[in-house]
């Protein structure tokens, strides 16, 4: 397949990478050449073109001849980069919403008939966390008859001298001054940002660490796809607490100077060995954990369970054992992306979020995610009538 991925930073560059591995025809886009460059290595063989994620002629132009678009950009281009692929009449994958439009559903859906006309299919939402999270909660709800409550828990931290961050500024801006999604009682709503801190206990080695709700992309599409009554997404780890302790002290503000002035930048992968070499760089990780509670019918009685789903990523030292240097999050999100472009399902036509793929796909995805030293978890747990499902966790 030929393929054009518009954004070449951390996870763009990998994904590129992996795709030219899978045999695919790629080559890139950036507004900053020479930082594609940088992300890509001097000796790559994928082309980099400039053009503005802005700019939908340009992107046309600079795509013309593909099979599949791809935006790897920030999520704030995604109608821009959907109505390119219209235009040139190709299939399109992104890895997460930006919903300013309607903060409790995913923009790219309101293309799907577009989508549907052109016999395209779209698949968005294709990282780590929405993506691989989205297919595990599908996966606990087909184990379930009726499902009550889906949680999702995700733990980032890096261990490091100064202040690093495993995400691009855009997205960690983003993250830090937008109001959490929750799913209630069946009604969407916002709650009060880095709110209902509790304790969770990851998969070791992190362990025990503190959650607070996060504006996650996983609420603007999974109620409208699995019936449920409650959902929220909540993070923990020391990068969020530094989000979390900036926005008690009053530094956050909707200010876009505030992503020069106080968001560690996007390292490139020379950038990340050098840290490492000089010591300030020791390592990095990051985890998921997707829990559902519902009810099971069997032999005439209803069972109520608890289905968790552990995800552990490869830390940054066993991603340099691979010989790459990126980011756990990076690492993830291109591993999975790249998946569903591998196991891209040409029969279908219209927006599809990770969730509403046939199962075959959806198998194929998750079981193609732990040859990437990707460890995954079940284990369901049988709750009594009474009991508290967030001991339980």
């Amino acid at each position: 397949m030929r393929i054009f991925v518009l954004g070449a930073g951390a996870t763009g560059s990998l994904l590129a990478q992996l795709l030219h591995r899978q045999g695919h025809t790629v080559w890139c886009g950036d507004r900053d050449l020479q930082r594609a460059h940088h992300f890509l290595g001097k000796n790559t063989s994928i082309a980099i073109t400039d053009v503005n994620a802005r700019n939908l002629r340009g992107i046309v132009r600079a795509a013309r001849g593909c099979q599949l678009l791809i935006n790897a950009s920030a999520s704030v281009f995604n109608q821009i980069v959907m109505r390119a692929a219209l235009r040139l009449g190709v299939h399109y994958l992104d890895l997460s919403s930006h919903l300013t439009q309607n903060p409790f559903k995913a923009e790219q859906l309101a293309f799907a008939r577009k989508f549907e006309e052109k016999n395209r299919l779209a698949l968005i939402n294709t990282g780590a966390a929405p993506g691989l999270t989205n297919l595990l909660v599908k996966r606990a709800a087909e184990m379930h008859d009726e499902v009550e409550t889906v949680q999702i828990r995700l733990y980032e931290s890096t261990e490091s001298d100064d202040p690093i961050s495993q995400w691009s500024p855009e997205v960690t801006f983003d993250e830090a001054i937008s109001n959490p999604r929750i799913y209630r009682n069946g009604r969407f709503a916002m709650a009060r940002r880095f709110a209902e801190r509790e304790k969770f206990r990851f998969p070791d080695p992190v362990g025990a660490a503190n959650v607070v709700l996060a504006a996650q992309d996983e609420v603007a599409t999974l109620p409208y796809f699995i019936a449920m009554k409650n959902m929220d997404v909540k993070i923990g780890g020391n990068e969020f607490d530094r989000l979390r302790r900036w926005y008690k002290q009053g530094k956050l503000s909707k200010s876009r100077g505030i992503v020069r002035q106080r968001f560690p930048q996007t390292l490139s992968p020379r950038k990340i060995a050098s840290l490492i070499r000089q010591g300030v760089l020791q390592n990095a990780r990051f985890a998921a954990v997707v829990l559902a509670t519902g009810s099971k019918r069997r032999s005439g009685t209803e069972e109520r369970r608890l289905i968790r789903t552990e995800c552990l990523f490869p830390t940054l030292y066993q991603i340099r054992q691979q010989g790459l240097y990126t980011t756990p999050v990076a690492y993830a999100t291109a591993h999975v992306a790249a998946l569903f472009v591998k196991s891209f399902p040409r029969g279908l036509a219209g927006v599809f979020p990770p969730e509403a793929l046939p199962v075959e796909t959806r198998r194929a995805i998750v079981a193609g995610i732990r040859t990437h030293s990707v460890r995954i978890k079940h284990k369901t747990t049988v709750l009594k009538p009474d009991a508290d499902d967030f001991e339980l966790a």
